[in-house]
């Protein structure tokens, strides 16, 4: 059987699809597995910060409808690039074992945020870091970094940026671990929604390759991913907001914090809830709730009339 898996071209999606294709091919020896490779509007706009091309999904659409028109059997993204809201026919399956969901600070001469000089300039694709960055510390200078994570260190290493801010797991997996100057703590910077995770994402009546993956299927990764996606989806977010959060489980426990933010970081909404794992769901709803409640409403209404 040829099993042909949808991927976005970057040398990051290429180490998570091809770390996918290398499991399934150890656990069915009859299966081929074939990397589809596909670009999206995400990809193809590198000129602007993701903000301002608006919509959701700029790095899954492309790859859903190959996925909805059977070129492929299965896409894999990263987790938190994939929207809160899927077309009906699509839905997530297995949830592989979550890499480091924390951020990644790396600088040539600093070791950690708050050691910066005074205006500092700091590099970052990401609205969700910039609010918590500026919060932390109001005086940076905070850019716009696009491209993929080689060009992002060569923007460090050329001097244009003091230090960049990026994932973990993606620089654990492109085995690039060493480049990390130090891990920014959760409780610092909250990570974003699903961050660290791998979403695979097949047609909902495929039962073939649903069962096919199903040993993939970490569930603590699954409780807490599920967590973290029904608080993004109650705040109809996407990422051109700044939202945050992060479940961890412990025992039969799931914890989950959450953030909103002002785009300047002058003002951050937080709070946090907890209960049991067969609640995740619910538990990410109700701490969107009581964001919203607390203002998140007002913040995000203004961020999305600009």
């Amino acid at each position: 059987m040829i099993f042909k898996i949808g991927t976005r071209g970057s040398k990051l999606a290429l180490a998570q699809s091809e770390w996918i294709k290398e499991k399934i091919e150890e656990r069915h020896t009859d299966v081929r597995v074939e990397l589809v490779m596909i670009k999206t509007t995400g990809d193809k706009i590198l000129d602007s910060p993701l903000s301002k091309i608006g919509g959701k999904g700029l790095f899954v659409k492309e790859i859903e409808e190959a996925l909805l028109n059977k070129h492929i059997h299965m896409a894999v993204h990263s987790m938190k690039d994939v929207p809160a809201e899927l077309p009906d026919e699509l839905m997530l399956c297995s949830f592989p074992e979550r890499e480091d969901p924390r951020d990644a600070f790396i600088s040539l001469k600093d070791k950690s945020i708050e050691s910066l000089p005074q205006g500092s300039t700091v590099g970052t694709s990401s609205l969700r870091r910039s609010a918590q960055l500026l919060h932390m510390r109001s005086d940076l200078d905070i850019i716009a970094l696009r491209g993929n994570v080689d060009t992002r260190l060569r923007k460090l290493e050329s001097r244009d940026v003091r230090a960049i801010i990026l994932a973990a797991a993606g620089l654990k997996r492109l085995g690039l671990a060493d480049r990390i100057t130090s891990i920014i703590p959760s409780e610092q910077v909250l990570p974003a929604i699903g961050q660290g995770a791998l979403g695979l994402e097949v047609r909902r009546d495929d039962h073939e390759t649903i069962s096919l993956l199903d040993f993939l299927n970490h569930e603590p990764t699954e409780i807490t991913v599920c967590a973290e996606r029904a608080f993004l989806k109650k705040l109809e977010g996407g990422c051109q907001v700044p939202i945050a959060a992060f479940a961890v489980l412990n025992a039969n426990i799931v914890h989950l914090r959450g953030m909103v933010a002002e785009l300047d970081g002058s003002r951050i909404i937080r709070d946090e809830i907890s209960g049991n794992t067969h609640q995740a769901e619910e538990i990410g709803i109700n701490l969107a709730k009581r964001l919203l409640d607390a203002g998140a409403g007002d913040i995000l209404s203004s961020i999305y009339k600009r």
